[in-house]
């Protein structure tokens, strides 16, 4: 009996994909860093409420605490970095 064409093809044989790169590690100065400006927000706002508004920068009154406030959110933005 003969055989169907696809029959005597040969099965091509499975490569697996090589194994995914290891992320590089974080750089020593990150973590401080990362902790020193989340501290620095939060120290910026306490100012803030403590001096009644006159300090950091008595200028521009409210902005401070979007200032105060954008330190501590660049800080948690960090944490997303680091490994």
């Amino acid at each position: 009996m003969p055989e169907s064409r696809s029959r005597r093809k040969k099965k091509q044989v499975y490569i697996a994909p090589p194994p995914p790169k290891a992320p590089r590690p974080t750089p020593g100065w990150w973590a401080p860093v990362m902790v020193a400006v989340m501290i620095l927000g939060l120290l910026w706002v306490v100012v803030f409420y403590l001096s009644s508004g006159a300090l950091p920068i008595g200028a521009i009154h409210n902005w401070n605490l979007l200032i105060g406030f954008g330190l501590i959110m660049a800080g948690f933005g960090m944490t997303t970095g680091w490994r």
